[in-house]
């Protein structure tokens, strides 16, 4: 069909006259339909002056011959030689005054002669979008009229016939010494109506007629029978369909599809999308209302009507609001109000020191320096001081750099009540994310402020989280004697502690599993995201002295306590520890110093529970 269209513009060289009064065109101006015409001007520096003067008068009177305008044909100039220079994209000019005036301005460049540059620039940035080209899917044909006088001095056949597997359909004009060769690699088939060769610039003008009458041919729309469904849209000597937008063309060429914009998957509705022709509407699921964007959908809060009552906090649910109570507080029967609640107080909970209420559970605490036993209730003292400790600490993107600074203090907050020294406990520290970096080995440093120096100068390393990566770093290299690792001989627990806020994106199950047999006491902390599962996995039975949660940063340091139940720093006894008589001042002094903490303890239970009983009794004489 190009081939056809096409055809007419070989007649454009017939314009061409030494002055312009005598390229002037008789009848009226052919409306031929939309087109994309761009000419290549070859302005070496073997054109003369005149030549050139010739050249810029037969583009003026082309001008004017043509229906110029965004909707008919866009025109566009180009002029080379050792160089390309764009006169005017495209989509400049819409006015013919306008492309006339520039093209009276036009000054020669007057060097080398490189023809398939030039066509590059056409193909590449001419015809695009962004110089005002219209898109593919418009099927608007592109046409490139090139005009040269010699022989190229780069190749150009290989670069033409890209520019025509694009869809660009090229005519080649030589003048006097232009090299025939050349012009028949450039020009579209077929050549004898893409190739035209004249003996100097005075004699273009002989093929102005010519063209002039192929480019009046019919309108084959009007004459009707072409059978578009939709819109029929016509060319010089041809036609070709279009649809109505919301439609697409179908295999015949004529007949339009109604598009279903849904099934492209662009539409963006977060629940349901609604096409129809043309166009398309999001919709939410029941519960649920459209945002302002048309896209996103948010559940219906029923808490924001205030009408629930709720004493502590309201929860919107589909089927309506519901009461929900703070921590350490139950919901009455009256589905509202909630009740205080005390568990150590109401249960027998066995623990030989304190008892603290969380909710809808408690916990036992020990005396600072004691240890809580497996049973969690019961309290000793520490049997070994001695620990090697590796720290393997989450630094992953999710993990955000004000955080991190936050898990460098907790670490620190670690590190303060434990009894570092080389004989005493030795601390090593691990970063990972994607991949695993040793902060610090267990034998580098031996106090406590060298090693919270040392946290405070750790760098975040952003990018993934491979927890099972370094599970396995941690087993086989932390904790070698090469690390700082003191001989197994030696019988010094080794205690693991992993610290993250985010799924592992590798399998943690078998390092973790092989830390355990390598007799490492596991311990995992986790924050926000963390996912409670994996965590379990990490750390040593039980899980429940052995995991901990924290929902954000923030709060986490709660933990602490926990953990200083759990991680033993006090020196025990050992090779070359004194041993202090039970008698001795120093030793009845601590005795004391105990035991007046254990009965502290007991008294500030003994208070709450008054307290409680008053309560109580000042409820029941109101309700009387």
């Amino acid at each position: 069909m190009r081939g056809r269209l096409c055809s007419q513009l070989p007649m454009f060289l017939l314009l061409l006259q030494p002055w312009e009064t005598q390229l002037q065109f008789a009848g009226p101006r052919c409306r031929t339909g939309p087109l994309d015409l761009v000419f290549v001007i070859d302005s070496s520096r073997s054109v003369r002056p005149f030549e050139f003067q010739t050249m810029r008068q037969f583009l003026v009177s082309l001008l004017r011959s043509l229906d110029v305008g965004p909707n008919a044909t866009r025109v566009g100039v180009i002029q080379y030689s050792s160089q390309v220079q764009s006169v005017f994209p495209l989509g400049t000019f819409s006015r013919r005054k306008d492309m006339e005036r520039a093209i009276r301005t036009l000054v020669p460049l007057a060097q080398g002669t490189m023809t398939g540059l030039a066509i590059q620039y056409a193909m590449n940035v001419a015809f695009s979008v962004a110089e005002g080209a219209r898109p593919p899917e418009a099927r608007v044909p592109r046409v490139a009229v090139i005009v040269t006088d010699g022989r190229p001095q780069d190749r150009v056949a290989e670069v033409a016939a890209q520019a025509r597997s694009r869809g660009i359909e090229i005519y080649a004009v030589g003048v006097q010494r232009a090299d025939v060769a050349s012009l028949r690699a450039m020009a579209s088939p077929p050549l004898d109506e893409h190739v035209f060769l004249v003996e100097s610039f005075d004699r273009i003008q002989e093929f102005g007629l010519q063209f002039q009458r192929r480019l009046c041919r019919k309108d084959l729309c009007a004459e009707g029978g072409h059978g578009c469904q939709h819109q029929c849209v016509s060319s010089p000597g041809t036609f070709h369909c279009a649809c109505n937008p919301g439609y697409r063309l179908a295999a015949d060429d004529k007949s339009c599809l109604a598009l279903d914009l849904c099934t492209e998957g662009t539409h963006g509705c977060e629940h349901h999308c609604v096409s129809s022709p043309g166009f398309y509407f999001c919709r939410c699921r029941a519960g649920f209302v459209l945002q302002q964007d048309q896209r996103s959908c948010r559940a219906v809060d029923h808490c924001s009507f205030g009408n629930h009552s709720c004493q502590h906090e309201c929860v919107s649910t589909f089927g309506g609001p519901r009461c929900r109570c703070r921590g350490g507080y139950n919901l009455l029967p009256d589905g509202r109000s909630c009740q205080a609640q005390d568990l150590c107080n109401g249960v027998d909970h066995g623990c030989e020191f304190q008892c603290v209420s969380e909710g809808f559970s408690y916990r036992c605490l020990c005396p600072e320096r004691w240890q809580l036993q497996a049973d969690g209730k019961s309290c000793s003292r520490c049997q070994e001081g001695h620990v090697d400790l590796v720290l393997l600490v989450d630094g992953s993107k999710s993990v955000r750099p004000q955080n991190f600074e936050l898990v460098k203090r907790f670490v620190n907050q670690i590190v303060d009540f434990l009894d570092v020294s080389p004989e005493g406990t030795r601390v090593g520290l691990v970063q990972f994310s994607s991949r695993v970096r040793t902060e610090f080995p267990l034998g580098r440093y031996g106090t406590a402020a060298e090693v919270k120096q040392a946290v405070l100068a750790v760098e975040y390393m952003e990018r993934g989280t491979m927890t099972g990566l370094a599970l396995r770093h941690m087993v086989e290299h932390s904790f070698s004697e090469a690390q700082g690792a003191r001989p197994r001989a030696l019988n010094v627990p080794r205690v693991g502690l992993v610290f993250t806020d985010g799924r592992s994106q590798d399998d943690v199950s078998v390092w973790a599993a092989r830390a355990k047999e390598e007799g490492i006491v596991m311990y995992a902390v986790g924050v926000g995201k963390a996912v409670e599962d994996e965590l379990r996995e990490i750390a040593s039975e039980p899980a429940e002295l052995h995991v901990s949660y924290s929902p954000d940063f923030s709060t986490m340091t709660h933990l602490l306590e926990n953990l200083k139940g759990s991680i033993c720093p006090e020196e025990g006894i050992s090779a070359g520890t004194e041993l202090r008589s039970p008698c001795e001042c120093e030793s009845l002094v601590e005795f004391q110093g105990r035991t007046l903490g254990a009965l502290e303890s007991l008294s500030q239970n003994l208070a709450q529970l008054t307290a409680r009983l008053e309560d109580v009794e000042n409820q029941l004489a109101t309700q009387k």
